[in-house]
């Protein structure tokens, strides 16, 4: 699917791509813990998938413009966030099992 880097620490989960210019399709970001995300200071549109605590697809937000509060999903215990339109590339919506493998260089 994506090569996904995990924002775990309070920094990255605050920084969250702030800092950058866009997401190949190939790049995704996981927040975790995460239940709600906004795109002030971004510079690009992202697709939000949000996921309960067994990474289940409880809601998804696609392209996401810049500078926006985004709704929140009951359930919700983190976020992956993808290139804008992307999670309907990949087919995902409300039910789908998400599974995160550590990658090995």
């Amino acid at each position: 699917m994506a090569r996904t880097a995990l924002a775990g620490s309070l920094w990255d989960r605050l920084m969250g791509l702030i800092s950058r210019r866009g997401l190949d399709v190939s790049e995704g970001l996981w927040i975790k813990p995460c239940y709600a995300i906004h795109t002030w200071g971004m510079r690009f549109p992202l697709d939000a998938v949000f996921l309960d605590s067994t990474q289940r697809i409880v809601g998804v937000l696609p392209r996401v413009k810049p500078w926006r509060i985004c709704r929140t999903f009951s359930g919700a215990r983190s976020v992956l966030e993808l290139s804008p339109g992307r999670a309907e590339e990949l087919g995902l919506g409300v039910g789908d099992q998400l599974e995160f493998r550590k990658h090995l260089e």
